[in-house]
């Protein structure tokens, strides 16, 4: 961990450039902002593979192994196209028109409106075949003109700046990026982001790649552990706080630390009057609806888990934590060795973020049935944990290589399905993601029940046959927690990032991928050409697909398609 520190005089200054600069920044025209844009996909490009390497030995991987795939998705790729969809979104308002797509929107459940973000071209049609991403915008949308809930910064007459304190997370790269841009060019704030100190490794070249912003006066970067934050949040100079962290850390800044700090909670008392937005992570499920799977099927969804749990280590705010099984499907024992060989198969990771070793032994020790699966410290599976207790494992983020599983009563999908939502929504904690794996085959038997029950799922991003990490990549996706938490039981959090579409109260996300890869899926009836996706931890060409990938969102250039391509179809 870096001990880079930011002195008090530095970051006075700091805020006070930003103070001098808030309200040009809110006033700001667009060329000026689609030139800043331009400039920073360029300063991006030219400083990704400085960027991924750096993570790659920061994490402890091998530089040519397909793991280090991860770092180039997870950062410069995961940003660059964040940076582009933004520059699409503020383009379009500049010709006056809406950010989105107004044929691709429609009538969804229970008079929400949903529209249809992913794939966004045909270029996105190709790289993500077999995926599609939803926004779901609340009942209340009803009636109402889409353009008049969209882009809300950019409606208002009167722009009046504010500052806004990031404040970064440790385990994603491009986390504090696109948090600090969702910030600028969505809500129209000017920005000190603090570097998490596990990231300050990666400070140089975001000072570099961030330059234009922070030579315009409109970002500062700042380093320091959690006496640097505390000051921040209290400094006059700084309107309102973001943080991507935990709840306990929520919590601490809002109502303060000790015996004080849960009574003032208790009682509702917040010592921070400034407004705080959130992502805090939570116990995210996998719901496993019974149906005809093959034994090919249980192997793909098998690589699949193990994706959702072991990307990063394990150490993501959505790694699918409990597996929710169907007790008598003829395949819930079989599944589950496969999902175990899969992981048990899979290299040992370094465990970079403090305290793992401390969470998985508290994890083996809290279970009978606990699984060893490699890895030091170990990646463990907590078999068969009863449906009806209050298992830590159910009310507490492991952020580990945890996984447990538990298995509710069933007669049939439907029967199950609805048991397993109403165990999701009120037995686990958090609200930021959930999964379901469910065969085309049974979403047609269950036809508006299936329906009923994705509208039920109180998560703000549902994956249906893919990760919700898919949803967190595109960044005309909304990403946040199910909106309604109170500063009392923040829960996963309040308020959204990403959502390049510029949605003022998106209730969720949905995205869906294929139950079957390119070579199956005439079987469930609907032909796609989806490969085995890079970010799965199997896939043997993982690193060049991500190189090429990145290089694509860099400039966009067609001439880079054919190879990602071709070494997509043999990952």
């Amino acid at each position: 961990m870096s001990t880079r520190l930011t002195e008090p005089s530095a970051i006075d200054t700091a805020v006070e450039v930003l103070v001098a600069h808030k309200d040009e920044w809110a006033r700001l025209d667009f060329p000026r902002r689609l030139s800043l844009l331009a400039d920073l996909r360029r300063r991006v490009g030219a400083v990704a593979e400085a960027w991924a390497v750096a993570g790659v030995v920061a994490k402890g991987i091998p530089l040519d192994s397909p793991t280090s795939g991860e770092e180039w998705l997870s950062g410069p790729y995961t940003s660059l196209t964040a940076i582009a969809a933004l520059h699409r979104s503020l383009g379009r308002l500049w010709q006056g028109t809406t950010t989105f797509d107004p044929d691709r929107v429609g009538p969804g459940p229970g008079g929400r409106t949903v529209v249809g973000a992913v794939p966004a071209d045909l270029t996105e049609r190709l790289l993500f075949s077999g995926h599609t991403g939803e926004v779901w915008i609340g009942a209340e949308s009803d009636g109402i003109p889409l353009a008049s809930l969209t882009a809300g910064f950019y409606r208002g007459q009167e722009r009046h700046g504010r500052v806004c304190l990031v404040l970064g997370a440790g385990n994603i790269s491009s986390i504090p990026v696109t948090d600090t841009l969702y910030k600028l060019f969505v809500e129209g704030q000017v920005v000190v982001l603090k570097m998490n100190p596990l990231l300050d490794y990666l400070g140089v070249i975001f000072e570099r790649m961030l330059g234009g912003l922070i030579d315009a006066g409109y970002l500062r970067i700042v380093y320091g552990g959690t006496e640097v934050g505390g000051g921040l949040i209290a400094h006059p100079g700084i309107d309102m706080v973001h943080i991507t962290g935990s709840e306990r850390s929520h919590d601490s800044i809002v109502f303060g630390t000790g015996a004080e700090g849960i009574r003032r909670r208790r009682a509702n008392q917040p010592l921070l009057t400034k407004p705080i937005t959130s992502e805090l992570g939570g116990v995210s499920p996998l719901i496993v609806v019974p149906g005809p799977w093959t034994d090919t099927d249980l192997g793909y969804h098998a690589e699949l888990v193990a994706t959702q749990k072991l990307v990063n280590g394990g150490f993501n705010c959505i790694a699918t934590q409990v597996v929710i099984l169907p007790d008598r499907w003829e395949h819930t024992d079989r599944f589950v060795t496969r999902i175990e060989e899969t992981i048990a198969g899979l290299p040992a990771r370094t465990a970079y973020y403090p305290g793992a070793a401390d969470r998985c032994s508290r994890a083996i020790d809290s279970h009978h049935d606990v699984i060893a699966l490699g890895g030091e410290p170990p990646r463990v599976h907590l078999r068969n944990v009863p449906a009806g207790t209050n298992h830590p494992v159910f009310v507490e983020e492991q952020f580990a290589s945890v996984l447990a599983s538990t298995r509710l009563e069933h007669h049939d999908p439907v029967d199950f399905l609805d048991a397993a939502v109403h165990f999701a929504n009120h037995r686990l904690s958090g609200s930021l993601g959930a999964n379901l794996l469910v065969h085309p085959e049974t979403v047609r038997t269950l036809g508006g029940r299936f329906t009923d029950a994705i509208t039920a799922l109180r998560y703000g991003c549902i994956a249906i046959n893919t990760w919700t990490g898919f949803g967190f990549g595109q960044p005309r996706i909304p990403w946040g927690a199910y909106p309604g938490n109170p500063l009392d039981a923040i829960g996963s959090g309040r308020g959204v990032v990403h959502n390049a579409l510029m949605f003022d109260h998106p209730e969720k996300a949905v995205v869906t991928g294929p139950f079957h890869l390119a070579h199956r899926s005439w079987k469930g009836g609907g032909f796609n050409l989806a490969p085995r996706p890079a970010w799965f931890v199997t896939n043997r060409t993982a690193l060049t697909t991500a190189r090429r990938l990145t290089r694509h969102a860099a400039d966009g250039s067609p001439r880079h398609l054919p190879g990602i391509i071709t070494s997509a179809l043999r990952g």
